[in-house]
């Protein structure tokens, strides 16, 4: 079993930046990957970004190329989004999730979900 934890979401105004954090209890992440979901009000779950956690190798959704940047603390079971030039439609819930591949993550789904953390992007 594997426990997710995420923080770091709040209220911030266009252009500015968060970064949420998921830390992992129980077992660790191993030889798999985590990555980051949201979602927006009426809208579906949609993919925002994934690292494998031994290679760190990273995948990121197109709407977020170039202004996400995911990455890994392996001593502290943590993975981070840091979230610049945000923008009103990056408002939802984002959600870590783990999984043993990153293709698995990228195709929507997880073994281990967190519960969410909410970020609001004011215009």
């Amino acid at each position: 079993q594997v426990q997710l934890v995420e923080s770091g979401g709040g209220l911030v105004q266009t252009g500015g930046s968060l970064r949420l954090s998921c830390a992992a209890s129980g077992r660790t992440p191993g030889n798999s990957a985590m990555g980051w979901f949201r979602q927006a009000p009426g809208k579906e779950r949609e993919f925002v970004a994934a690292i494998a956690w031994l290679s760190g190798d990273t995948n990121y959704a197109d709407s977020v190329l170039g202004r996400f940047t995911i990455s890994r603390d392996m001593a502290k079971n943590t993975v981070y989004l840091q979230m610049n030039s945000l923008k009103p439609e990056d408002t939802a819930i984002y959600t870590c999730a783990a999984a043993p591949s990153r293709i698995i993550l990228r195709l929507g789904r997880g073994d281990y979900w967190g519960q969410g953390t909410q970020v609001t992007v004011s215009a």
